[in-house]
């Protein structure tokens, strides 16, 4: 893990999921700079966090009291490239 202030850059794939599922940069970058960082497929890294949500998810319309924002990135030398963004909403 190598996060020391590199940049956290959205990939245009992760910006639409982000859109899509309902997560901000903010959640991203938090998640990012906060949680242990797990490996995951092909040289990239994961990281998730559960977090207090209390409202109505973008991809059922449904309410919701949580939710858990999974970030797959690169690490790479001059950034942390954001690959993907996954939504989990729960009770």
């Amino acid at each position: 893990m190598s996060i020391g202030g590199k940049p956290i850059v959205i990939s245009a794939h992760a910006a639409e999921r982000m859109h899509q599922r309902g997560a901000t940069s903010a959640e991203v970058e938090h998640v990012i700079r906060n949680e242990t960082w797990q490996p995951a497929q092909r040289g990239k890294w994961r990281v998730r966090e559960r977090l207090v949500f209390g409202g109505i998810s973008p991809v059922n319309n449904q309410s919701y009291a949580l939710k858990t924002v999974e970030v797959v990135f690169a690490d790479e030398p001059q950034a942390i490239t954001v690959v993907t963004v996954k939504v989990y909403y729960h009770n």
